[in-house]
C-alpha cells in the first residue's frame, strides 16, 4: 500500500470518496434515463483513457486512494462512455439510412 503516513492517506481517501461520489448522481441518472444527449462522447472517451490511467497510476505507485476511487470512477464512466458511444453509433446509422445508405461526410 501507500508509503503516506496514516493522516495523509486519510486526506487521500477522504478526497477520492468525495469526488468519486460526487459521479455516481450523473451515472445513474444517464443510465436510467438512457438520456445522453448533453453529453459530449470525445469528452467522455478522454475522461474514461485518463482515469483509466489514473488507476494504472495508482496500482504502479501503490497509493491505495487513487487505486480505490479510479476503479469504482473508471466503472461508472465506462458505463455512461458505453450508453453514449450506443446512442452516438445509432444516430449515425440513423442519418446514413436517410441519406440513402451514403457515408456521412
Amino acid at each position: 500500500m501507500s508509503a503516506h503516513p496514516p493522516a495523509i492517506a486519510a486526506l487521500g481517501y477522504v478526497a477520492a470518496s468525495l469526488t468519486t461520489l460526487s459521479f455516481i448522481p450523473q451515472a445513474i441518472k444517464t443510465l436510467r434515463t438512457g438520456d445522453t444527449r448533453g453529453i459530449s462522447l470525445r469528452m467522455y472517451a478522454l475522461f474514461t483513457a485518463g482515469i483509466a490511467l489514473w488507476g494504472v497510476y495508482g496500482l504502479l505507485t501503490g497509493d491505495g486512494p487513487l487505486i480505490v476511487a479510479n476503479a469504482i470512477t473508471l466503472v461508472a464512466a465506462g458505463l455512461i462512455l458505453d450508453r453514449k458511444w450506443r446512442a452516438w453509433w445509432g444516430e449515425r446509422q440513423a442519418d446514413q439510412r436517410l441519406r440513402g445508405g451514403r457515408p456521412l461526410p
